[in-house]
């Protein structure tokens, strides 16, 4: 099922399936993760994939993924592949055990027409509208539907009917027969069945009724020998109407349910609506850009499944519903990123700082690591020229107090290289720097001190203007401003993150960055940890998506 290694954190539905196995309720574990193929699986589904496959791996038992694909209005092949492909990435196989709900339609029509001739289930021909007004609220019972009292004979030929594509889409449902005054509005006669005269991702044109999530996916684990069915906490008013299909059908096992507390995760929305209005409406640039919370979205941006599992791994499983903070995310990231990515030096507002002193036409090489712990991954040489490139954000012709980088006559060392001394500076005719100049110090190769001893503070990064080469960077933020956007009664969309994405063309890196593999990670020195696209990315010609800075400045900025 997966290479990974074995989780040791306690949660009450680790302690739940060891208990079970210990008592013997169970021979083995067997979980699900039952996403519905409409849309992109988002940070939220990462919890529930690391969770339902780490049980199953951890206690020797196995993990079934299953699309629940009962709306064929709004599922898509491009979804279920998606779907996967997350899962794979974050580190686990199904094997075998790949299934889909619309595998079980007949059967579940089957037990549909049991119910009916048991006079637990009727067809109701009221329209959606009046089957909500019927329901009632959460303080007053809701009421009968005149077609509640059906006959048994009528109900069942008028539900053959609706197979048989007798009836347009809304006519009639089937609805199980409950309680209409019951606290529980799930239980007040849920719809089980639908006409839809759509085509079908899976099985075609086969059907023109489809079953509601509700009838489908309790019955779906019975068939499956599911032992733990495992949802978010937003299901746990369906349980009792769970546990009534299974009990008022023939189903081969009957499995329970358990509920943890969903991820809400700050400056995200984690509505599937939602992130399909940002795509569909051109807010961002499709399910996979890289500043959406989607699986794939983290994973373009340079995320790692390691600091994924790391950041579900810390929030824990629990009952409560809690916020957590992004930070967290980031820093998981962050720390991954440190251990593993090699260094290297970019420079994103280049500016030409010329040493005057140093020899036209001489050029030399320093060796540097390209970690500074991991010794095995070994080293790279750097040029050095006359003319190099430096940041404009390092240097300041009016310095603020406590600025420590380049101004006229000010010094600063150069990364690896030596101390130089800012001498001048050319302006263009809108008064902007566009080159910088300065002596060096050629005693002055071993750390930031000076051939006659003195200690410099400030050590900016440079590129050597004569080989740089020039990529498109992105500078990507979090996509909202606010920490919480879906709050209720607000338009998410005005927390928009107007800041979320900085293209920039002329960014000059070390040339053997050209050669990055898409998703290879990187640390740019001083600037943050970065990562080639595997989207936009071509070969000798990689764009660069920041994956997250150096420490976490979002609280200074706000």
């Amino acid at each position: 099922m997966s290479t990974e290694q074995t989780t040791t954190t306690t949660n009450f539905l680790r302690t739940i399936v060891s208990d079970d196995l210990a008592s013997g309720k169970h021979q083995s574990v067997v979980t699900r993760f039952p996403p519905e193929p409409n849309g992109y699986l988002h940070i939220g589904h990462a919890k529930s994939i690391f969770l339902n496959f780490g049980l199953a791996r951890d206690f020797g038992g196995r993990c079934h993924l299953r699309f629940d694909d009962t709306n064929p209005v709004k599922e898509e092949a491009e979804y279920i592949e998606s779907i996967k492909e997350s899962v794979r990435w974050l580190g686990f196989n199904w094997g075998e055990h790949l299934y889909h709900a619309s595998e079980y339609f007949e059967q579940l029509y089957q037990w549909a027409e049991h119910l009916i001739r048991q006079g637990k289930a009727y067809v109701d021909d009221l329209s959606p509208e009046q089957i909500k007004e019927y329901r009632g609220t959460l303080t007053e019972p809701g009421k009968e539907s005149p077609f509640r009292n059906r006959s048994f004979e009528e109900n069942l030929d008028q539900f053959q009917r609706m197979r048989a594509g007798e009836f347009p889409d809304g006519a009639k449902v089937l609805r199980a027969k409950i309680d209409m005054a019951s606290p529980n509005m799930n239980l007040r006669d849920p719809v089980m069945y639908r006409i839809l005269h759509a085509v079908h991702p899976h099985v075609g044109d086969t059907w023109c009724i489809y079953p509601m999530y509700d009838f489908t996916h309790g019955q779906s684990d019975a068939i499956e020998g599911i032992t733990h069915s495992i949802c978010t906490l937003e299901f746990e008013s369906h349980r009792p109407l769970y546990e009534w299909f299974l009990e008022n059908l023939p189903v081969p096992a009957k499995p329970r349910q358990y509920e943890f507390a969903r991820l809400n995760l700050s400056y995200t929305v984690m509505s599937k609506r939602k992130l399909q209005e940002l795509v569909n409406t051109d807010l961002v640039n499709g399910w996979d850009d890289p500043r959406m919370p989607t699986i794939m979205g983290l994973k373009r941006r340079g995320f790692t499944s390691a600091a994924i599992r790391t950041f579900c791994e810390r929030i824990g499983v629990g009952r409560s519903d809690a916020w957590i903070g992004y930070e967290l995310l980031e820093e998981c990231v962050r720390n991954d990123l440190n251990e593993n990515a090699i260094r290297a030096m970019a420079v994103l507002h280049p500016v030409k700082l010329v040493i005057d002193n140093y020899e036209e036409d001489k050029t030399e090489f320093f060796e540097v690591a390209n970690h500074p712990v991991k010794h095995e991954l070994g080293t790279r040489k750097i040029l050095f020229s006359r003319e190099v490139m430096i940041d404009a954000d390092d240097f300041m012709e009016h310095p603020s107090k406590g600025f420590h980088r380049l101004t006229v006559g000010g010094e600063v060392k150069l990364k690896y290289a030596f101390v130089i001394k800012c001498t001048g500076m050319v302006k263009d005719e809108h008064g902007r720097i566009i080159e910088l100049h300065a002596d060096y110090d050629p005693g002055s190769t071993n750390g930031p001190v000076t051939s006659d001893g003195r200690k410099i503070k400030g050590v900016i990064h440079w590129v050597s203007a004569s080989d740089a080469a020039t990529v498109e960077v992105r500078l990507f933020d979090r996509l909202f401003s606010d920490p919480n956007p879906d709050r209720g009664g607000a338009d998410y969309r005005q927390f928009l993150n107007p800041e979320s994405l900085k293209t920039l063309l002329n960014c000059r890196v070390e040339p053997a960055l050209l050669d990055a593999v898409p998703g290879q990670s990187f640390q740019f020195e001083r600037l943050g940890y970065f990562c080639a696209d595997e989207k936009d990315s071509q070969p000798g010609k990689p764009v660069f998506n920041r994956v997250v800075t150096l420490r976490d400045t979002w609280g200074a900025k706000n």
